[in-house]
């Protein structure tokens, strides 16, 4: 589990911190901004953002094993609405949305089976118990956001 948060994690931190800030050839608020534009999203900006900080903070918190539940739902949210962009022309890259649904299915499932036993929630004693609940309810409503921020699309 371990292996997974933090490959999975780390990645989709990135990914945040590209929007962000630019890092690692990304097109930074502006750039990503556009990009959301084009893509139909009302305020790019914004919703750079709010793409930024979803991924990165979510990221960070798989990564961490804190609040995975939360974090796990927010990755989900985040992708669904990359899948959507991507469309579902094609399976493979590079046009494909395999790699989005790989992620999406490695966040869903930490959220549902927890972290694991090297994790920052082993010392949050709610998210001990009733994992699979908290899980299915976090997941629900990554799923809800992420459904709604694609009504918003033209």
């Amino acid at each position: 589990m371990l292996l997974l948060r933090l490959v999975l994690g780390l990645t989709m931190a990135a990914h945040g911190t590209q929007k962000l800030f630019g890092w690692f050839g990304g097109g930074g608020i502006s750039g990503t901004g556009q990009f959301f534009t084009a893509s139909g999203y009302p305020a790019g900006d914004a919703m750079a953002v709010l793409a930024g900080l979803t991924e990165t903070l979510g990221g960070l918190g798989l990564a961490l094993g804190l609040l995975t539940p939360l974090a796990g739902a927010a990755v989900v949210g985040t992708l669904i609405n990359a899948i959507a962009v991507h469309g579902a022309g094609a399976f493979f890259a590079p046009k494909g949305i395999e790699y989005e649904l790989l992620l999406t299915a490695g966040a869903a499932a930490l959220a549902l089976t927890g972290p694991g036993r090297y994790a920052a929630d082993r010392f949050l004693p709610v998210l001990r118990s009733h994992r699979l609940a908290h899980g299915a309810l976090a997941l629900a409503l990554g799923v809800v956001l992420g459904a709604v921020l694609l009504l918003v699309r033209d």
